[in-house]
């Protein structure tokens, strides 16, 4: 793991509206965000206001509260003259988001001391520069580094596992794997990091695993990075040098299109991006983006942004001096490079051109032949996999038939995951036999009376599974049952019946149900 030295500055979001806006963040001030607090001042804090409260509520616990609106564009412009402070000091200046910043802490701990000095060094460099209040943290890794800038904190080297340990789970930043954390028992990083990491990616999925490596000690990013060949970086040649920061914001999105698309063709995706610029006077400025996850075309377009209208209104702010001269070249250079596994291009394609033609053609479609002629799927929630999907008619709003708004199984019932590949519209009657040849039966009490051997099915699909009418499969494993006894207080809709997954010797794997006893076949697993 990587020695981390990470800046960050307490209620940026505070300090952000009263350099760009004037805002007074020694009084009551809270930015919101979707008509909940995201940041407040300490004033505010004082009078009860706290991050997530509602708007009403905190101006209930603070009549004298001033509001301010949520603005990531401001927020990061404000913070450049941060960053370029920190990096007159040390090199290699990572903006994890706006607020906080990164380096490695080799450098400027050799040549300051130290990295108690470097730290020092720092916080005091960006106070004389910016009149910023900062807190510096090290330790192994971003997470860590940024834990620890919150305490004020150096941990040893080798030690930042034990520091993590004691850390609540709440400091992974998800809300809701937290709180079902703590409903579970698992109230600290040490605890969520001594559980084994298959069990939680089959519990939790791809973020919880992340969130597990993070509890555990290690980064939160694969290290495995390489840099871009020369190609993949992307440069534009302005014909007037620009000076106006609405002109650079169309040319960042001109230029972000590109570089998504080059990278996409390589089938990759960048974690860090280098904005480059050149003025006419030849002028070079350069700043580093890092992203927590991996940056699509709106996110670069949006951090190029950022950073050229902090460069070009950076002087009116207190920050560098303004360019002597209009920007005539932009450069984007990506780096972090990861392959893009588990990602894939819509289906209309990257831009909103292909994507806004396909949505003219499919209305065309419904014009002729009505809304149902053309559809789509949404997931719900359900127990049976043909449940959880509902077909909604293109422009209808996306709403799920029955909602399921935790990531774990909520249904009694419900299949683990993975889900099947294909889900029969009708499910085909079937005939499981044990090895003596008898039909296998489940109770009542859900025993069943062999395990099952064979398999045959009264239908012919011979493009999903070679098993058919006539024509019998062997079983090499099997599981379950998963029971389901639905609507039971009303028995007219009342339906019980028990699901079993199998494995065929071909390697086909499928899910059967057994229902008034007799077996079905509902969907195929890839």
């Amino acid at each position: 793991m990587t020695r981390t030295l990470l800046l960050w500055c307490p209620d940026w979001p505070v300090l952000a509206a009263e350099i760009a806006d004037g805002v007074p963040a020694t009084g009551p001030v809270a930015v919101l965000h979707a008509n909940r607090v995201l940041a407040c001042s300490e004033q505010a804090r004082a009078e009860g206001v706290r991050r997530g409260l509602r708007r009403r509520e905190a101006q209930g616990r603070c009549p004298g509260l001033t509001v301010v609106d949520h603005d990531p564009g401001r927020d990061a412009r404000a913070f450049e003259p941060v960053v370029a402070a920190v990096e007159e000091v040390a090199v290699g200046v990572e903006v994890v988001r706006a607020g906080a910043c990164a380096l490695p802490a080799r450098g400027p701990s050799r040549y300051l001391g130290g990295e108690e000095a470097a730290a020092e060094r720092i916080v005091e460099h960006v106070a004389q520069s910016c009149a910023v209040e900062s807190q510096v943290g090290v330790a192994d890794g971003v997470f860590a580094a940024g834990l620890a800038a919150r305490q004020g904190r150096i941990v040893p080297p080798g030690e930042t596992p034990e520091f993590l340990a004691a850390q609540p789970v709440e400091a992974l930043g998800r809300p809701t794997l937290a709180d079902l954390l703590r409903r579970l028992g698992v109230r600290t990083l040490g605890d969520f990091a001594a559980l084994s990491a298959g069990d939680v990616l089959a519990r939790f999925g791809f973020d919880g695993a992340l969130a597990h490596r993070m509890a555990a000690g290690r980064d939160d990013r694969p290290l495995a990075v390489r840099r871009p060949p020369v190609d993949l970086t992307v440069t534009t040649d302005l014909d007037e040098p620009i000076e106006r920061v609405d002109v650079a914001a169309f040319a960042a999105r001109t230029l972000a299109e590109r570089l998504h698309e080059r990278l996409a063709g390589h089938g990759l995706a960048c974690t860090r991006l280098g904005i480059e610029a050149v003025t006419a006077h030849g002028q070079e400025l350069h700043r580093v983006w890092r992203h927590d996850g991996l940056l699509d075309a709106a996110a670069i377009a949006d951090r190029v942004r950022w950073q050229l209208d902090g460069w070009l209104t950076g002087a009116r702010r207190g920050g560098p001096a303004r360019p002597t001269a209009g920007i005539i070249r932009l450069r984007l250079v990506p780096d972090g490079l990861l392959a893009q596994a588990g990602l894939q291009p819509g289906l209309w394609g990257e831009t909103g051109e292909e994507r806004e033609r396909a949505h003219r053609a499919l209305s065309r479609v419904q014009g002729l032949l009505g809304p149902e002629a053309v559809v789509t799927a949404v997931l719900g929630g359900g127990r049976s996999p043909a449940d959880q999907v509902r077909l909604v008619p293109w422009g209808d709003e996306r709403l799920p038939a029955r909602p399921d708004a935790t990531p774990l199984p909520s249904w009694p019932g419900r299949l683990p995951p993975p889900s099947p590949a294909v889900v029969l519209p009708t499910a085909l009657a079937a005939q499981v036999w044990d090895a003596a040849g008898e039909p296998v039966t489940v109770s009542a009490r859900l025993a069943m009376s062999a395990p099952p051997a064979r398999l045959s099915i009264d239908a012919t699909v011979e493009a999903l599974v070679p098993v058919g009418v006539g024509r019998a499969a062997e079983i090499v494993g099997w599981a379950g049952p998963w029971p389901v006894d639905e609507r039971w207080w009303a028995p007219a809709e009342a339906r019980r019946r028990a699901r079993f997954q199998v494995c065929l010797a071909d390697g086909s794997a499928l899910l059967l149900a057994v229902e008034r006893g007799r077996w079905l076949l509902e969907a195929i697993y890839d």
